[in-house]
């Protein structure tokens, strides 16, 4: 339908995750109407991500130094660490201010079916840093999917033998749900979670 370069950047917005052929054309038309200094801030910025932005060597979050702010922290505790799949977890789990150990992204989930297996995930570099001694917890914050259950259940097993306190996210109904349009395993997870209540 489209030709040039507009096809090619509905193309390459279209790559994007979660947006489909009618966002991206969307997009690409928001980006041919713009100002042409807001379309070059947005080259520079999408070219300093590429240039500047790296992985935390501790933790694996994203981060513009060498260890990410999290890990630099002294305030942060070490004897807990939070496993999650990808950066965006950690920001999700930040924003509720609960948690003050430190965390390990995993960079995905086991999936064999798009074939990627322990090996693919940053398992050994956790299994490094919990060889030290200083973890007592390890909390397996995975997403709640057959993927991340996967993860989880895989290492719990593995790290049984080393003594430490595996918990897991609890997961359920959420704040302002209805009973009525939760589905079995969740509700049945909501079940399994329950606990007292404090009056």
């Amino acid at each position: 339908m489209y030709e040039g370069a507009i096809a090619d950047l509905i193309d390459e917005l279209g790559r994007l995750p979660g947006v489909g052929p009618k966002s991206a054309q969307r997009i690409a038309f928001h980006i041919l109407n713009a100002d042409v200094a807001d379309v070059a801030r947005l080259a520079h910025t999408l070219r300093r991500v590429k240039d500047e932005v790296r992985f935390c060597t501790v933790c694996f979050n994203v981060s513009q130094n060498e260890q990410c702010r999290i890990c630099s922290d002294v305030r942060r505790t070490d004897d807990a660490i939070c496993v999650v799949e990808e950066p965006k977890d950690v920001v999700a789990i930040e924003r509720t201010r609960e948690f003050r150990g430190k965390y390990h992204v995993l960079g995905g989930a086991i999936n064999p079916l798009e074939g990627v297996g322990p090996d693919n995930l940053r398992i050994r570099e956790l299994m490094v840093r919990l060889s030290s001694g200083d973890v007592r917890e390890l909390i397996l914050a995975t997403d709640p999917n057959t993927e991340g259950e996967a993860t989880a259940t895989y290492l719990a097993l593995l790290v049984k033998p080393m003594g430490l306190s595996v918990t897991r996210l609890a997961s359920g109904l959420p704040v302002g749900g209805d009973l009525e349009y939760a589905d079995e395993v969740t509700l049945g997870r909501a079940f399994e979670g329950r606990r007292a209540v404090d009056v």
